[in-house]
């Protein structure tokens, strides 16, 4: 009779265990890049501590880069906790490298409206050396091949979407056995595979997620703000602002402002450039456009050096990122380039070339005002005595010789409140 009890009890108790589940949730947006490869290890470490049934990753990115990818996959190869991908909401894509991501996980699920393969961007830069290409494509095949076998997936269009960039909607991607299930909101996905068996490094568990209760985790404001200052185009602009920033400052003295957001834009683009694949080639001709456009301030070269920092700082922004393979989307949007280009060469030649003349420009206030002003020989100069400069009489030294009173003089210098003058007629 005691056991009796306490298995009714029990009986009457598990509908709350189950129900007392937890699915933590996330979501991924944009290109993959290390914030990202952060963000899903730190949500598969907030899944293990609280022993949620499941990570569920919502993804839509169309790339990003390979080697945060490889992270990634690395991580949701060795969770402790089942990891599914679900490709949401519609209209959402698995794109470029982020199929390596979706095929990794312990179930892959897509919504209704949404894509899978490796459509991935051309690189700027232009296609790559024959060996190299073939290289990095016969790596990143073995790599995907290795991902399509483990999880039981098909390995020939795992492969074919990396040589051939195919790319399938979510029906073609299931009947190719490249996904687990088509889902229409997280409710229904929750309900297909509740009482899925999943092998994991520790062994197998039993999802049970048709009650379980969803938790979502999302990026932290730091972490949004990497985020958003690693994409190519933003890290692009960031340099730019820094170093026109500090050149602003250094040729207008006490501005402060330009030098200050200078300063804070170059340190943000050097952290996100240092996650980007930085082609120095691309770096170098930016840096040498500045120079250019310093010497047409300063140079009379009718245009020709202001001809030549354009070009070279469209060349440079052009090569700037180089993606490390086809698969990566890794570039800087040519609009912005351009637009950057054309906002970048005004400014400097205008605001900054403003600066520039008026420090050359007479001073017009203080004893320096007078140097190269002109005056009158009130006693002779033989070499010392008086001149009347602005209605006061000054005491001066000739620096031509003997100049008789009446004569008119030029100030050349100052020294110990004693003017040097030169006859108007002898310079």
């Amino acid at each position: 009779m005691k056991h009796f009890i306490s298995y009714c009890f029990f009986l009457f108790l598990l509908p709350a265990f189950v129900a007392a589940q937890t699915v933590v949730s996330i979501k991924v947006e944009g290109a993959i890049n290390p914030v990202t490869a952060s963000f899903i290890h730190d949500g598969i470490q907030k899944a293990a501590a609280q022993k949620a049934e499941c990570l569920l990753i919502h993804l839509n990115t169309p790339g990003g880069l390979l080697k945060s990818t490889r992270l990634i996959v690395s991580d949701i190869l060795e969770s402790p906790v089942p990891v599914i991908i679900y490709v949401s909401p519609a209209g959402a894509e698995s794109g470029s490298a982020v199929v390596f991501i979706t095929l990794a996980a312990h179930i892959a699920a897509m919504a209704p409206g949404t894509n899978i393969g490796a459509a991935h961007p051309v690189s700027l830069q232009g296609p790559m050396d024959s060996i190299m290409g073939e290289k990095v494509t016969n790596d990143a095949a073995a790599f995907i091949r290795s991902i399509a076998e483990k999880r039981k997936r098909n390995m020939e269009w795992a492969e074919n979407s990396v040589r051939k960039s195919f790319a399938y909607s979510e029906t073609e991607a299931l009947d190719y056995e490249a996904i687990d299930l088509i889902a229409t909101n997280v409710p229904d996905l929750l309900n297909q595979v509740d009482g899925k068996t999943i092998s994991l490094q520790q062994g197998t568990v039993t999802l049970h997620t048709k009650s379980a209760k969803v938790e979502v985790y999302s990026m932290n404001f730091f972490q949004q703000f990497l985020h958003i200052i690693s994409d190519p185009s933003i890290a692009y602009i960031l340099l730019l602002l820094g170093l026109f920033g500090i050149l602003l400052e250094f040729f207008n003295p006490g501005a402060i402002v330009p030098g200050v957001v200078g300063g804070i834009s170059l340190i943000l683009a050097y952290y996100a450039m240092h996650t980007l694949p930085i082609n120095f080639a691309g770096l170098a001709l930016i840096l040498f456009a500045l120079i250019l456009f310093l010497l047409e301030i300063k140079i009379v070269s009718h245009g020709v050096l202001a001809i030549g920092g354009v070009v070279s700082l469209l060349l440079g922004s052009l090569m700037l990122i180089k993606p490390g393979s086809a698969l990566e989307l890794a570039a800087i949007s040519r609009p912005v380039i351009i637009a950057a280009t054309a906002v970048a060469s005004l400014l400097f030649l205008f605001i900054i070339g403003a600066g520039i003349k008026a420090q050359r420009h007479k001073v017009v206030t203080g004893l320096e005002a007078l140097i190269g002003d002109t005056g009158e020989v009130i006693t002779i100069l033989s070499p010392t005595g008086t001149v009347q400069v602005q209605g006061e009489i000054w005491n001066a030294e000739s620096m031509a010789g003997t100049i008789n009173p009446g004569e008119k003089v030029r100030i050349k210098e100052m020294k110990n409140l004693k003017l040097y003058v030169e006859p108007i007629a002898h310079t």
